[in-house]
């Protein structure tokens, strides 16, 4: 693939995925970007994110009208995409 990221692109594999509306959607993506910017990275410069953490802090934001089990399958399927397009590896 590619390896370059289209939002919009994006942002209808993950309606597709999840029956999640557009706009919900990009409400998510955008609050899940500020916390992966403001985590601090560790010693060998790499930034671990807790997704627990990340979809607690997702839900804590005020415009989010998402369930959990939605924000979780929200960003579950942007992993998936990203995947697929060769941005992001599996470290599991």
């Amino acid at each position: 693939m590619s390896g370059t990221l289209n939002e919009q692109e994006l942002v209808q594999y993950i309606a597709a995925e999840t029956g999640a509306e557009p706009e919900s959607i990009r409400v998510v993506l955008k609050h899940e970007k500020t916390f992966i910017n403001t985590a601090e990275a560790n010693e060998q410069g790499e930034v671990e994110i807790d997704s627990d953490d990340l979809v607690d802090f997702v839900l804590s934001c005020k415009d989010v009208k998402l369930d959990e089990m939605t924000v979780e399958a929200v960003l579950d399927a942007e992993m998936d995409y990203l995947m697929d397009i060769g941005i992001a590896v599996d470290e599991d």
